[in-house]
C-alpha cells in the first residue's frame, strides 16, 4: 500500500502541474469516390485542479497508514 501511495502522490502533483493534454483527430468531411477530404481538430481533455489535490491527499493517507503497521 506505501508503493501504491506515493504512486498517487506524484499522479496528483502531475495533475495539478498539467492540467490537461490536446487530442487531435481526423475527420473525414467528404467522401467522393477517389477524392477524400479530411478535417483535423484539436481536442482538450482536461480535468480540475482539485482532482489531483484529492489524489495526492489519498496517497498521502495511504503511505501514512502503511506507515503505522
Amino acid at each position: 500500500m506505501k508503493t501504491f501511495g506515493i504512486v498517487l502522490i506524484v499522479l496528483g502533483i502531475a495533475m495539478i502541474v498539467f492540467r490537461g493534454f490536446n487530442v487531435q483527430t481526423e475527420k473525414e468531411v467528404v467522401d467522393l469516390g477517389a477524392v477524400e477530404i479530411n478535417k483535423k481538430e484539436n481536442r482538450w481533455i482536461g480535468w480540475p485542479t482539485y482532482a489531483g489535490g484529492i489524489i495526492a491527499v489519498v496517497g498521502v493517507v495511504l503511505v501514512l497508514s502503511g506507515r503505522k503497521k
